[in-house]
Order: structure tokens, then C-alpha cells, then sequence
């Protein structure tokens, strides 16, 4: 999503300046270009040579700084972004970008810029409770500006609370969602489903599969780009949850179950991409088993069926689930989707190459109510999360 794209990254000064040097780096990472625009506060932080070696650019600090080519630097800069992201933002710019202000090279390319603007906030707590700098944010929020909204933590000024600069892979996050053009899940509620489902057996051990959680987080993260207000409710996965997305943890299958027929209810789609554990032990011992010469011998009974239960609810709404499949994956793909009166039904084959747990990538067919098939050929989970909803939302 990110590459080929130019971000123009302001930094104001603060002690936090220099997690925008991480921030550049990242974003280089990802295939992104990125140009930085320093206030001269921010210099005292961190030198513009470290953000012209991350960035492979020229660093603009002075709205009079001469260019090397026969154009204005701020209009240049301001027409070359997708993206537009002040990270850390200061009280003082926050205001001035409220109030029209321009007098520097930053808050003067703000006001120049058409792109979609990120602002990631960090000050001195009170600073940021200050009722004026949060109508300034309110204010903005309004005009379409996107804040990644700071953390609880120990500040640099010695107390703790709110103004932590926000984590720099949320930052990230968030530039993801304004790059994003398709915002067809603007006002829309989607739940998502991630992870596998742990199943004890007894303090110690619990039955579980090899799900990464990876698909559904993919699916999360694009409903939230796309614009939909996202609860993602996630068995284990070790994942950096996507920002701005609300998530519930759980873990096991009854867990899943009693949130998702908890949440349902307000959601206009849902998608079912965790791994849940179809079987449980019937007992579960209250200590651990010990060996004794003989194997234990461990009943099953099964889990409730979460997506079979939501098909039977689900009325209006939109319900998308998986399938993965060792053979006749198409065949039993359709029988999954009309047993469990679901509209979609994403299916892969868990032996085709970059497909599968724990990967990057996977190759899907979804099969549509009345047995349309839509393949997939193998991409990022990323852009096969994207493709996923751009037709559940046509549904």
C-alpha cells in the first residue's frame, strides 16, 4: 500500500523528535518516499543529516532555504505528497495549522497541501489536557485532518500520563489508512475474526492449530483503511493489533463464541477468519497429568459452531467465512457456505505453495451465495484482505 508512495514527513521539535528518525526508516522500508520538513526547533533534537541519510532526500528546514531547481520548495513538496504526516506535533503547530497560521516551512506547506494529513501529538500531559489545544484537535478532526492519538506513559519532563508519542508502527498504521482511497466501508461496523483457539486439557496443556492470526489481522487493518469503525476479536496471535481497531481478546472456541453472539448486533459485516478449535476435551482435569506408564485417554466433544450459529441470526448483514482444505476444496467450500448460510466463503488449500499458516501471502477462491467463484492468484494477505471486501461490501 505503502510503496512508490511520496510521504512528506514534518517534525516539530520535542524530544520525540528523534523516534521520527525511526519512522523514516520504516517507511523507506515499506517502499515509500519520504521527504522531511524539520522546524528549527527540531534541529535542536536531532540533525537534518540524519533524516537526508534515512530518507535519501533533501531535508527542508527554512521557507527561504534556495531550491535546486527553479521551483517554490513548499508548493513543490505540498503538490508532491500522498501522504502528509506531522510526527511528533507540537501544541504550537497543532495551533497554528487550527487557526491558518503559516510562518514557517512546515505549518506554510501544511496550509499548501491537498493530500491527507496525519498528526501524531506529544507534549507534556497537561499541555495535551489543555482545553485550548484540544479544540484545536477537534477542530482539525473536523476538517478531515487524522490524529494518531498519543500514549500513557513516563514523559520526558519526569510524570506520567498522556503525550507519549504514538507508537511509530501505529503512526504507521494510520498513514496506511489515509493512503487508502477506497472508503467503501465509510460509516460501516465490520467484526473480524482472528487466530486459533487454545482448548485445555489441564493447567499445562490444550489442543490448538498452527493459525498465525496474519489473514484476519490483514482483513482488520483494511476495514479500518477502508473507513468502517472495526472490533477484531482475536485468539492467540503474536501480532501487533492494527490501530484504531477495538480488540477483545480470547481463548478458547466458547470464549469466540459468547463475543461474537455478544457483538454481532450492531455489525453490517462480519468476517470469520479465526482458526477455531472444532473439538475440546470433554473433561478438563484440574491438575496436571502426570505420566504413568499408560497414555491418557482424552474424550472430545465439540465446540459450538460460531459461524453456523451467526448464519442462522445474521438477517440482514453481510457474513463472510473461511474454509481451508487439504482436498476438494471448491466442493466442500460450497457445502461450508450454504450449511452455514454465510454470503461468502473464502477458501485456500493448505499444500498450494505461499499459502496457508504462519505465511505472508496466500491464494484464495471466494465462492459467492448462488456459487459464483472469484480466484484469487496469490498476493499479500494485505492486498487479498482488500480484494475480500471490496466484494463482501458489494453484498
Amino acid at each position: 500500500m505503502l510503496k512508490d508512495k511520496n510521504i512528506v514527513l514534518g517534525v516539530c521539535g520535542g524530544i520525540a523528535a528523534y523516534k521520527a528518525a525511526d519512522l523514516t526508516s520504516k517507511l523507506k522500508k515499506l517502499g515509500a518516499n519520504v521527504y522531511v520538513i524539520m522546524t528549527k526547533s527540531a534541529t535542536e533534537f536531532v540533525s537534518p543529516l540524519t533524516f537526508r541519510a534515512l530518507s535519501q532526500n533533501d531535508v527542508a528546514v527554512s521557507t527561504f532555504d534556495e531550491p535546486k531547481a527553479m521551483e517554490i520548495n513548499h508548493i513543490s513538496l505540498a503538490d508532491r505528497a500522498d501522504v502528509f504526516v506531522i510526527a511528533p506535533a507540537t501544541a504550537n503547530m497543532i495551533g497554528k495549522i487550527a487557526c491558518g497560521i503559516a510562518d514557517d516551512m512546515l505549518s506554510t506547506t501544511v496550509m499548501a497541501t491537498k493530500a491527507p494529513c496525519v498528526i501524531a501529538p506529544a507534549m507534556n500531559t497537561n499541555m495535551y489536557e489543555n482545553p485550548i489545544v484540544q479544540e484545536n484537535i477537534e477542530k482539525l478532526k473536523k476538517l478531515g485532518f487524522v490524529f494518531a492519538p498519543p500514549r500513557e506513559s513516563r514523559l520526558a519532563c519526569g510524570t506520567y500520563g498522556v503525550g507519549a508519542l504514538c507508537d511509530v508502527e501505529d503512526i504507521i498504521d494510520y498513514i496506511y489508512y489515509a493512503a487508502c482511497k477506497e472508503k467503501t466501508l465509510s460509516g460501516k461496523r465490520v467484526m473480524v475474526t482472528a487466530g486459533a483457539t487454545r482448548e485445555a486439557i489441564d493447567p499445562v496443556r490444550f489442543l490448538t492449530n498452527h493459525s498465525s492470526g496474519k489473514m484476519g489481522f490483514a482483513i482488520a487493518k483494511a476495514a479500518c483503511a477502508m473507513g468502517a469503525d472495526v472490533t477484531l476479536v482475536s485468539g492467540k496471535a503474536e501480532i501487533k493489533p492494527p490501530a484504531g481497531a477495538r480488540v477483545i481478546n480470547v481463548v478458547s472456541a466458547e470464549d469466540m463464541y459468547k463475543v461474537c453472539m455478544e457483538e454481532y448486533k450492531d455489525k453490517d459485516i462480519i468476517v470469520k477468519a479465526a482458526a477455531v478449535g472444532d473439538f475440546k476435551a470433554k473433561e478438563q482435569s484440574g491438575n496436571k497429568i502426570k505420566k504413568d506408564g499408560a497414555a491418557p485417554q482424552i474424550e472430545l466433544c465439540e465446540n459450538p459452531d460460531i459461524l453456523e450459529s451467526l448464519g442462522k441470526v445474521k438477517e440482514n448483514r453481510t457474513l463472510v467465512g473461511f474454509c481451508m482444505e487439504t482436498q476438494d476444496l471448491i466442493e466442500n467450500a460450497k457445502k461450508k457456505l450454504e450449511k452455514k448460510n454465510a454470503d461468502m466463503i473464502c477458501a485456500n488449500n493448505l499444500f498450494d505453495k505461499g499459502a496457508g499458516f504462519g505465511t505472508d501471502t496466500n491464494t484464495i477462491t471466494i465462492i459467492k451465495r448462488g456459487g459464483e467463484t472469484v480466484p484469487l492468484p496469490n498476493m499479500s494477505k494485505e492486498d487479498a484482505a482488500f480484494e475480500i471486501l471490496k466484494l463482501a461490501a458489494t453484498l
